[in-house]
């Protein structure tokens, strides 16, 4: 693809990249196969093609509009785009760039701006979004369905290991999976332990800047970041092995630390440091395998529901199954795994009926399974496809964690 981009950018590191990106497009049209929102409305705009072809406008001069804002408000970033193509064109990348020009360039509705900014000023703080989970919680059957959709039910997270081992490992704690499913991180602590392994949370790591960047507050995620690497360091040079993720969520914009603070020099080589010490906890566990499988039996039959986040983000397939495998689940993929269940961050608030649409579509393939249970890797999906289902959703660890 030929590019001309307009003096604002051009020569800027974001200008550079996003050029580059725009240039390894080959027009093919195999993404319009894989995207979630070109499948459920048939507009070429609602596809990778049509808004890698809106930024392009946008980064060569043109105007952006509402319309070319609307269509990229309606992506999901699930990134499936990038497994279907051939040419390895970065989309997550280019879509956060143009959703951040066009954000100063067209003016919100006051509803928009209030929404988005409740959003990436509370999810991201514990000490408030915290309590009001727990309210939230305690009235939950008296809140209407689209609220009650979006808060869990109680669940107590059982006792944290006390054993200290000689291998350590970090765990992010996130923001809002502790409120929403406290059960989670305890259970991958209590796992760990049992195989000699201990897991530390930093107290002052909070959230790990994927929401407010995909909320286009891009410095506010820089800032976010920033912080969690310098709580980390001290970790990582006492000789922490790893830094884990429980949310797949978190786990790809913790791992592409390195490359969003590239050109911050005070920075760029710890965060460089820091996303290659994340791992996601399906990457830890398969060096376990053995070890579990002698002291965990689990007869269930469960649907696994991967990810975007994991599959098409962090490019991680098979290794969950793998696990879940390992210690006797008849684990099974639905139809269609590979499309997005509609959570996609805070997408399920902001594009309700298209999140909606794309929840039941997943559930009703992950139910033609007929298995006992849903498992999942990302506290959003989790939360989704409960919302729409009787049948049991949880985190793969919880499974192994109840065995155990």
């Amino acid at each position: 693809m030929q590019t001309n981009l307009a003096d604002f950018i051009k020569d800027t590191p974001e200008g550079q990249e996003a050029d580059a990106i725009l240039r390894s497009c080959v027009h093919c049209g195999f993404c319009t196969a894989t995207c979630p929102t070109y499948q459920l409305l048939g507009d070429e705009l609602d596809g990778p093609r049509g808004r890698i072809y809106l930024i392009k406008q946008v980064l060569e001069g043109k105007a952006a509009t509402e319309k070319t804002q609307m269509h990229l408000d309606r992506c999901l970033t699930c990134r499936n785009c990038e497994s279907t193509c051939p040419s390895g064109v970065h989309y997550g990348r280019l879509v956060d760039i143009g959703r951040g020009i066009v954000e100063k360039q067209v003016k919100r509705p006051l509803a928009q701006q209030l929404v988005r900014t409740a959003l990436k000023e509370i999810l991201p703080r514990k000490s408030v979004f915290n309590p009001a989970m727990k309210m939230g919680q305690l009235v939950r059957p008296l809140l209407p369905e689209v609220l009650k959709n979006k808060v869990p039910q109680a669940r107590p997270a059982g006792v944290w290991p006390s054993r200290s081992h000689a291998r350590k490992m970090l765990l992010l704690d996130g923001c809002v999976q502790p409120a929403m499913s406290p059960n989670i991180n305890a259970a991958t602590a209590r796992v760990l332990d049992a195989l000699e392994v201990q897991l530390i949370i930093a107290p002052k790591a909070g959230c790990c800047g994927a929401i407010r960047h995909h909320l286009n507050d891009q410095d506010g995620a820089l800032d976010d970041m920033r912080r969690n690497i310098d709580v980390w360091w001290p970790y990582v040079e006492a000789g922490a092995e790893a830094i884990v993720m429980t949310a797949s969520g978190c786990g790809v914009t913790v791992k592409e630390y390195g490359h969003l603070l590239a050109h911050d020099p005070a920075y760029a080589a710890r965060a460089a440091r820091i996303s290659e010490l994340t791992k996601d906890l399906s990457e830890i566990m398969p060096a376990f395998e053995q070890q579990l499988a002698a002291k965990v039996k689990v007869k269930k039959r469960v649907a696994y529901h991967p990810p975007c986040t994991l599959q098409h983000g962090q490019q991680i397939r098979g290794k969950v199954e793998g696990v879940l495998r390992a210690v006797g689940v008849d684990v099974t993929l639905c139809a269609d795994s590979h499309l997005c269940c509609g959570s996609a961050g805070t997408y399920s608030v902001l594009q309700p009926e298209l999140s909606y649409q794309l929840r039941d579509n997943k559930l009703k393939n992950l139910e033609a399974t007929q298995a006992d249970e849903i498992v999942s890797a990302n506290i959003g999906c989790l939360t989704h496809l409960q919302s729409g289902t009787d049948t049991p959703v949880r985190h793969w660890i919880e499974l192994i964690d109840q065995s155990l």
